[in-house]
């Protein structure tokens, strides 16, 4: 069975990062708003998860939530999270790094 959610082998090494910058950490896909359909990344202290939030998976050791409405869109594809050069999400943890969090999908076959 294919995974709905993985890493490229640079997400897992900015992961790494992050967590010996700041701890425990998760990453939650954004459906909108100020930052768009970013991949948020946040310290879990810092991040209620709410009654429809899903947890995607993990990639490394850290969980992966998307909210259930933007899943019920996202379902049929397979996302991949990976990093591209530049400041992330104005809210996300990468927001001040050099590199940030993206994601890619492709449709299940």
């Amino acid at each position: 069975m294919t995974e709905c959610i993985q890493a490229t082998d640079k997400a897992l090494e900015f992961i790494n990062y992050m967590k010996s910058l700041h701890g425990p950490i998760l990453i939650f896909q954004s459906s909108g708003c100020c930052d768009g359909s970013a991949p948020m990344c946040y310290k879990e202290e810092d991040f209620r998860v709410g009654e429809q939030d899903l947890l995607l998976g993990k990639v490394g050791d850290v969980p992966f939530y998307i909210h259930k409405s933007h899943y019920e869109y996202m379902k049929h594809t397979q996302l991949i999270l990976d990093v591209k050069p530049g400041r992330g999400a104005s809210f996300s943890l990468d927001s001040i790094e050099k590199e940030h969090f993206v994601i890619e999908s492709r449709v299940f076959e």
